[in-house]
């Protein structure tokens, strides 16, 4: 566990350094990195929004990831209170960060015995800031898909 807060506190002081640089060298264009973060709470229902304070009933200790283009850019579990905070650094593409979504990995089934057992619960990403070089998004709504693809 100390090895990856390491690894990710080294991940956020080199972003610190290259993306001004980055954005610097390369005017318009923008960086060729970019730190984002996500946060919010993964409910134990179909068709919740993350960032809704009405949620009645989140996700305990379920697995969580960020995935772009494809790719899984960083993972976590909720605390007991079904919140998730996960930083990743992405390299941009055009629409990578369209592409971007939050997968829950841990059963539905597993929250609440009457919610499907199969399939990944999901919710695109909506940006809230970009500050200081980090993109700022939350969980949209959540919805059942059969593949993550």
């Amino acid at each position: 566990m100390a090895v990856k807060v390491y690894v990710l506190l080294a991940m956020l002081v080199f972003a610190g350094v290259v993306t001004p640089i980055a954005h610097a060298q390369l005017g318009l264009l923008g960086g060729l990195l970019s730190l984002i973060s996500v946060k919010g709470l993964v409910p134990c229902s179909i068709g919740d929004n993350s960032s809704n304070s009405s949620i009645t009933s989140v996700f305990p200790n379920a697995g969580v990831q960020l995935i772009c283009g494809g790719n899984v850019v960083g993972s976590t579990t909720t605390n007991s209170n079904g919140a998730f905070s996960i930083v990743g650094l992405l390299t941009l593409v055009p629409n990578l960060l369209g592409s971007c979504k939050i997968v829950v990995t841990t059963p539905l089934a597993s929250c609440n015995v009457s919610l499907p057992s199969t399939g990944y619960l999901t919710a695109q990403l909506d940006p809230i800031s970009n500050l200081l070089g980090i993109i700022n998004f939350v969980p949209g709504v959540f919805s059942m898909v059969q593949n993550i693809n």
